[in-house]
């Protein structure tokens, strides 16, 4: 049974009354959809608020589901809505929030451990690329934000994402392009100091 077939099964219970097999789809989906909108929103107690939004809203719209896209394209749409309705409404708190997320980032332990040999340099580098790189993701437009998270962070298809945002593939191309070069203007001063010296 292929993983889509597994949740139209879960999904033709639950239609029938079975509200047990919502958890299980909650507890399948529960993890990516939290490190989504976690990319997105960085207080843990709004992340799982606005992960809960949107199991929530996915628990009232299954009646409805048809089985048209996966489930799991289907989830994330309702997720990237929950969100752009968080952000919509802290939109007063965007500047507070961005200087959180930097201070995060500068505690941040996951990308400061890194699995060879390196020497304090190297791994001095590697956290002011990071750094620069969530920064640079932070003050991005939302649409650009959204595009690339679900790109390079959640590894989904061009395809999945013009589904999940409601554009066309070329809309999301474009935001993806434009997120990209966003990011690598911030880096390429960062990059180009550090091809000067020996690390």
């Amino acid at each position: 049974m292929s993983e889509k077939e597994i949740d139209q099964a879960l999904i033709e219970r639950i239609q029938k009354g079975d509200k047990a097999a919502f958890g299980l789809l909650v507890a399948k989906y529960h993890h990516k959809i939290m490190r989504l909108i976690s990319r997105l929103v960085r207080d843990p107690a709004e992340v799982e608020d606005v992960a809960q939004e949107t199991f929530i809203r996915a628990y009232r719209a299954l009646p409805q589901f048809r089985g048209e896209s996966a489930f799991y394209t289907w989830l994330y749409r309702i997720a990237v809505n929950a969100v752009k309705n968080y952000l919509s409404a802290q939109e007063r708190h965007a500047l507070t929030l961005t200087k959180v997320d930097i201070e995060e980032d500068k505690t941040s332990s996951d990308a400061t451990h890194l699995r060879d040999v390196n020497t304090p340099e190297s791994v001095l580098m590697s956290k002011q690329i990071a750094q620069t790189i969530n920064t640079a993701i932070a003050v991005l437009p939302r649409k650009l934000q959204i595009a690339i998270s679900l790109r390079e962070i959640e590894g989904l298809s061009y395809e999945a994402i013009a589904g999940m945002m409601g554009c066309p593939i070329g809309t999301v191309r474009s935001r993806i392009f434009r997120a990209r070069a966003a990011i690598s203007t911030r880096l390429r001063p960062l990059i180009d100091h550090s091809a000067g010296k020996r690390w």
